[in-house]
């Protein structure tokens, strides 16, 4: 639980524009997360959150040995992304309800 705290930490302050700064020995869990953040899914409302098969399915393609510790730390630093994505995108001048100086907004 410590680590996953210091990596949401981690993560927390690089969306707020600091460095990332990651806590020694966890390079290969930001790489799984950043690699599985990247083949995200997505809908019309925005990007998917990293389904636990997909850590699966990374773990055995890369041959990682990931506990269920570590599936949990990458699942709550997925929450605090998609959060942050949402939370952001909540803030723009085009988020709301569809009007016709929203429609044109997001599609000119």
């Amino acid at each position: 639980m410590r680590l996953q705290k210091l990596m949401t930490g981690a993560l927390r302050d690089h969306l707020a524009g600091e460095p990332l700064r990651r806590p020694p020995g966890t390079e290969i869990l930001w790489r799984a997360f950043f690699e599985l953040s990247a083949a995200r899914s997505g809908g019309g409302l925005g990007p998917n959150p990293i389904a636990p098969s997909e850590i699966e399915a990374w773990a055995r393609l890369m041959r990682v040995p990931l506990e269920p510790h570590h599936a949990a730390m990458l699942m709550a630093m997925d929450r605090l992304w998609i959060d942050h994505v949402y939370t952001k995108r909540d803030k723009s001048p085009v988020a709301g309800p569809l009007n016709a100086a929203a429609f044109d907004a997001a599609f000119g």
